[in-house]
């Protein structure tokens, strides 16, 4: 079998793939749509599923499937919409649709013929057969309009045929058909082996020091017969100190060569495995090409289906990307590539009238860029309109109209990645219902990647995905937190910085840094992945910067130090663990320390629950013996700025602060943390300050920790209420200075250092 023709069946066994996972993605929704017709969650699922299908039917020009599954789209958003109920009838249709597109995809690809028409016989009967089902279902919704939009032939597609540009140059080989199974598992075996190879270094450094003993023993004898003249003279005291001068001589003369043995097998076993290494992750790797094969003809057919003319280009298409990214890439980049010709493409006279060629230009390029891999996608065309996004944004009520004219550029094509946003208004089977960039977006969370959108007006639009080369190996920065080995994927990674102490600043309460114009807030690791105190901050500080630039915000994480860049063998953490908080997957490093592999989304929501509930602490720099074992008071009040009073006040008597923004939350934190006093306000929502008081004097554990009442309420019935409950000590804000708040925090426990 010729790799050409392995290629070419490589491509329609990848689509029977897909359509096996999203034809039980579909029947298990539809089957609880059947008993829960508007579960929106199963919507959205089977519509998601049935669009991911036609767009990879439509690559490989199987027009039959791409009707199929469009009548079952339109099918789904009508009752997604409202305007449909499914009913035991619908739902019979909708299986036999799933039947059918599974019908199609087990067909030989020499055999799909009758299928690259999309009036086949068999899918004639199929919307037939759905709008019968929506004509007689009795549910309100269903109208026979419904039913004959459904039933509407849809403009034919010429056949779509494996491109011969790619079949020229490729070498006549024998080749060995074997699962992906069997692959990861030689690719995992083979970074086993990387790393087993390395444990030998640290055994043949512990024999050199053991040489080393053994001279200096040597010298030891040497120096006890110069001090010992008297030995000299004695014959068998001088027999016994030759006998172990020669012994130790032989010992490490025997030591020194094994040493050198052992190097030299460690040399080459390290050798051996590094090649194993590479060459298991080859045969892992396929070129570019092998997942673009389609795209050139279906940009050609769908620009001619709009009245457009366009031509895709390819750059890179030896490049070697992970098998498993690549079956991956597939669906995304025939969403982007559509997208491109259908949004972006202007009309010959359009485009003729604003001084360009006719002919667009859409333009596929990857490559590898420091280890990782890089995929742009870009067009020539109009660009997208940002007023347009903008007006969208305050009609959806995803904004309002204050707040959307002060959204930056970067912010508002933010918008366009979100499920169901869409700048068409009217749906057609090629784009509007706002799912394309959605499934990207999830394809690159799912590879640990970004994707980054910009877009010039008139100049056209451009797409980069910054991806992992493979899923089976990770590139990746490991830091160390807590004395522990965390590993940060270095495509999640804005940057990493050196803060010196006078870099950190402060505004409102928080610590930050300026990067590049940005401001950045600052985070210990610490206290994020360890849930401990963060320890008293060096100088020099090590920060990871993560957060995509204009996707949301930036966080500096700082980290106790940067052990280097690694390629971890990523393993999945055992299944009877869930789902780990902010932790993705395992790995062990090149001396066989394990270390975990950090879930940067996971993570950076984490640091977001922290900022929200104001439970995040900051770096505090060691000037004195006393730092650490400062006292610690919890603020707990829904007003920010009596908050910030009393947080500010309380801090410039020496005390660690933190603070809660109701009494739900400051229950949580004083459950969470270690204080020595907590002081409340009464009137807070979801859980009032007597109601807080309260339970922290009812837990055994609690009870003892002094709690302050710091209220607006000065009436002799509210004082004596709040005393009831368990109050240590009740005071006015309206009259309390910072000597008095100040004064009745040392009262209650004492000076600030213990």
């Amino acid at each position: 079998m010729s790799t050409g023709n392995l290629q070419d069946y490589s491509l329609h066994d990848l689509f029977r793939m897909e359509v096996e996972g999203q034809a039980q993605v579909l029947t298990e929704g539809l089957l609880i749509l059947e008993s829960h017709p508007a579960s929106a969650p199963e919507l959205e699922a089977c519509m998601r599923a049935a669009h991911s299908v036609k767009g990879a039917a439509r690559i490989l020009g199987l027009s039959a499937a791409v009707a199929v599954a469009h009548s079952m789209e339109d099918c789904l958003v009508e009752a997604q919409q409202g305007r449909l109920v499914l009913g035991n009838v619908v739902i019979d249709a909708l299986l036999g649709g799933v039947d059918l597109l599974a019908r199609i995809a087990a067909t030989p690809a020499t055999e799909t013929a009758p299928w690259m028409q999309d009036d086949a016989p068999d899918a004639e009967r199929f919307r037939a057969a759905l709008a019968a089902a929506l004509a007689a279902d009795p549910a309100p919704a269903a109208s026979s309009a419904s039913a004959s939009a459904l039933a509407v032939t849809i403009e034919p597609e010429p056949a779509s045929s494996a491109d011969a540009a790619h079949a020229d140059a490729e070498s006549e080989e024998r080749v060995l058909r074997i699962t992906a199974r069997s692959l990861n598992r030689l690719l995992g075996l083979a970074g086993e082996s990387l790393v087993v190879s390395r444990w030998l270094d640290p055994y043949i450094r512990s024999l050199s020091r053991l040489k080393r003993l053994q001279h200096d023993s040597a010298a030891a004898l040497d120096r006890l017969a110069d001090v010992s003249p008297g030995m000299s003279r004695d014959q068998h005291a001088n027999a016994l100190l030759m006998e172990a001068r020669s012994a130790i001589a032989e010992s490490q003369r025997q030591l020194a060569d094994r040493i050198a043995q052992l190097d030299l097998f460690e040399r080459r076993i390290a050798s051996v495995a590094h090649r194993l290494y590479d060459e298991a992750l080859s045969s892992h790797m396929r070129p570019f090409a092998d997942g673009t094969r389609g795209f050139k003809r279906m940009v050609r057919d769908l620009a001619r289906e709009l009245g457009k003319e366009a031509r895709l280009e390819i750059v890179g298409a030896k490049t070697q990307v992970d098998r498993d990214v690549l079956a991956k890439l597939e669906a995304p980049l025939g969403h982007l590539l559509r997208n491109a010709v259908d949004h972006g493409i202007e009309s010959a006279e359009q485009r003729r009238a604003g001084g360009k060629p006719a002919g667009g230009l859409v333009r596929l390029e990857a490559h590898h860029v420091s280890g990782l891999l890089e995929i742009t996608i870009e067009d020539d065309g109009r660009g997208i309109d940002l007023e347009q996004v903008r007006r969208i944004v305050v009609s959806r009520r995803l904004a309002d109209e204050d707040t959307a004219s002060r959204l930056s550029e970067a912010e508002l094509l933010e918008f366009l990645f979100l499920p169901g946003f869409t700048l068409r208004e009217v749906v057609t089977e090629i784009s509007g219902r706002g799912v394309g960039l959605d499934a990207v977006q999830n394809m690159v969370k799912q590879l640990r990647g970004t994707v980054r959108l910009s877009s010039q007006a008139g100049g056209g639009t451009r797409f980069q995905l910054l991806l992992p080369l493979t899923t089976s190996v990770l590139r990746a920065l490991v830091v160390e937190i807590g004395a522990e080995a965390y590993a940060f994927p270095l495509t999640q990674i804005v940057c990493t910085a050196m803060l010196a102490r006078e870099d950190v600043h402060w505004l409102e309460g928080r610590q930050h840094f300026e990067l590049n114009g940005r401001r950045i807030g600052l985070v210990s690791a610490q206290q994020v992945l360890g849930g401990a105190e963060a320890k008293a901050a060096p100088e020099q500080l090590h920060v990871i910067v993560l957060g995509a630039p204009g996707g949301g915000h930036e966080y500096g994480l700082a980290v106790e130090r940067f052990r280097g860049v690694s390629e971890l063998v990523v393993q999945s953490l055992p299944s009877q663990l869930g789902k780990v908080k902010d932790i993705s997957a395992g790995a062990l490093l090149d001396d066989g320390t394990p270390v975990l592999i950090v879930d940067v989304e996971d993570l950076l929501r984490s640091v977001e629950r922290l900022v929200s509930t104001g439970r995040l602490t900051q770096l505090r720099y060691d000037d004195s013996a006393q730092t650490a074992t400062r006292k610690r008071v919890l603020v707990v009040d829904d007003s920010l700025t009596v908050r910030e009073l009393e947080r500010k006040l309380i801090e410039s008597g020496g005390y660690v602060v933190e603070v809660a923004v109701d009494g739900m939350d400051g229950w949580n934190a004083v459950r969470a943390g270690h204080f020595d006093l907590v002081v409340t306000d009464i009137d807070m929502p979801r859980m009032d300050g007597i109601e807080l008081v309260g339970l922290i004097k009812k837990d055994a554990r609690l009870r003892s920790v002094p709690v302050m009442i710091v209220s607006y309420k000065d009436r002799e019935e509210d004082r004596r209420r709040g005393l009831d409950a368990g109050a240590d000590f009740y005071l006015t804000k309206g009259g309390f200075h910072e000597e008095a708040l100040l004064q009745a925090v040392v009262d209650l426990i004492g000076e600030a250092a213990a």
